[in-house]
């Protein structure tokens, strides 16, 4: 079984929970997801069944989208409400602040990341550390924060949601709490809900309750194909000789191929019916068009047991 399951995560479920939960749904052993979300988290996470879990390494940086609700006045140990509170107080702060300070935080921006998170120091996971009262030097990194947009904002009580469009690596919880710092207050994270991910949305995902209830034969008919994780990349057809050398890892050359114009980068491969076999990408210097990751395999080819190809 090779395919995308999205599914929309619930609170207070990990990222690892819902994978045994779709492998037991499903009976596929070998599932990987495209994005960690906390327990307290909800949202889209898309699922690799199979040799879709070959993807992952293409995704992590991928944009993704969230609204996040906020409060400003608390800090807690880990930057939302699920923390311990470590300080309060009760500046005020307005909408025309709060709305003069977000430019700072869009495009590229410098963040440390909390010690509450899955980051490894010295092969120990931070958030191992901070449970045992301990603080370690973390250097900042740098994210994109695309675009971040006001969606609502209550004076009275400072608390409000975002709108989030960031680039992958990005805490979402650090956002709030730097905003937060940067009015003169503090500031944590109460709510998180991914809204798109590897270019799926909400719209493309189904509940656990949902996925329960479908039984498996019903909730594989929700497998998406694996190409539809690369549906922004140009597509290469090749003739069926080639589909299988390309499936056996060899170089494909230019000149025998119908290239897009301004091919730059990676390609999907499709063989004469359709059939997705896999990413390539010309290799500067040898004229040919090489494998970058494969799909299928040659025996996949020969025996036409491939990805399955919907439309894009």
């Amino acid at each position: 079984m090779t395919g995308v399951l999205v599914l929309d995560k619930p609170e207070g479920f990990t990222s690892f929970d819902a994978v045994a939960v779709l492998r037991g749904l499903t009976g596929e052993r070998k599932i990987g997801h495209t994005g960690t979300l906390d327990p307290m988290a909800t949202g889209v996470l898309p699922m690799l069944l199979g040799k879709a879990t070959r993807a992952l390494p293409f995704l992590a940086e991928r944009p993704k989208e969230y609204e996040a609700s906020f409060a400003f006045g608390t800090a807690t140990d880990t930057l939302d409400c699920t923390g311990t509170v470590q300080s309060r107080d009760d500046t005020p702060i307005s909408r025309e602040s709060l709305l003069a300070v977000l430019p700072r935080f869009t495009g590229e921006i410098l963040q440390t990341p909390p010690m509450y998170s899955a980051l490894r120091h010295n092969g120990v996971r931070l958030y191992d550390l901070a449970r045992q009262g301990k603080t370690v030097e973390r250097p900042p990194r740098r994210v994109t924060i695309y675009r971040l947009e006001l969606l609502s904002y209550r004076e009275t009580d400072r608390t409000g949601t975002l709108r989030v469009r960031c680039s992958g690596g990005t805490y979402v919880r650090t956002l709030c709490a730097d905003i937060g710092e940067a009015l003169g207050s503090h500031g944590m994270m109460t709510a998180l809900r991914r809204t798109a991910a590897a270019g799926f949305t909400l719209d493309d995902a189904v509940s656990l309750t949902q996925a329960k209830a479908m039984g498996r034969e019903r909730l594989l008919q929700k497998v998406l194909p694996v190409e539809h994780l690369f549906a922004d990349l140009p597509q290469v057809t090749v003739t069926m000789p080639q589909a299988k050398r390309f499936a056996n890892g060899g170089g494909l050359s230019l000149d025998r191929l119908h290239l897009p114009e301004g091919l730059c980068g990676n390609c999907r491969v499709r063989d004469p019916e359709g059939n997705f076999l896999g990413l390539g990408a010309e290799e500067k210097g040898k004229g040919q068009l090489c494998v970058v990751r494969l799909f299928c395999t040659q025996e996949d080819v020969q025996n036409e047991n491939l990805p399955r190809t919907d439309t894009l």
